[in-house]
């Protein structure tokens, strides 16, 4: 909270290779995304563990964000089902946690994708301040 306005704090996991280009390419153009976005690139979205997810909402983040390498993967074919595996055993992770699992997104962003991801990031950063912080028991607590 800044100035008693809840501000979300959104994780992106993002690919060097693909997802990466196209995160700069939105800073390098001054295109304006929330400033309570972290980005932490790795190699291949279908590396993300769900329990880093669940890390991330437990310590704090409203939100995660998986900027997928698509079929554009440079290190397998399967890549968006991989992905697409992960993030659904994340959700439910969550949700057995106590955490609504629609704090977790996934898309697919390219090393173009500059103003995809700034709507994507818009879009999460409305969404999640709708559902308010993130705490554990808001599943019991609302309908998802």
């Amino acid at each position: 909270m800044e100035g008693g306005e809840f501000r979300p704090k959104i994780l992106v996991f993002s690919t060097n290779s693909i997802s990466d280009p196209g995160i700069d390419l939105a800073g390098s153009m001054h295109m304006h995304y929330p400033p309570s976005v972290y980005v932490i690139p790795l190699p291949c979205s279908s590396g993300i563990k769900p329990k880093w997810i669940l890390y991330a909402i437990e310590k704090g983040f409203d939100g995660v964000f998986i900027a997928a390498d698509g079929t554009d993967c440079p290190y397998l074919t399967d890549c968006t089902d991989r992905t697409a595996r992960i993030a659904g055993e994340a959700q439910k992770l969550l949700k057995e946690k106590g955490f609504n699992p629609v704090r977790l997104k996934m898309a697919a962003i390219c090393s173009v994708c500059a103003e995809p991801f700034v709507n994507h990031m818009v879009n999460f950063f409305n969404t999640l301040k709708k559902l308010g912080p993130s705490r554990k028991g808001e599943v019991e607590n609302e309908e998802v």
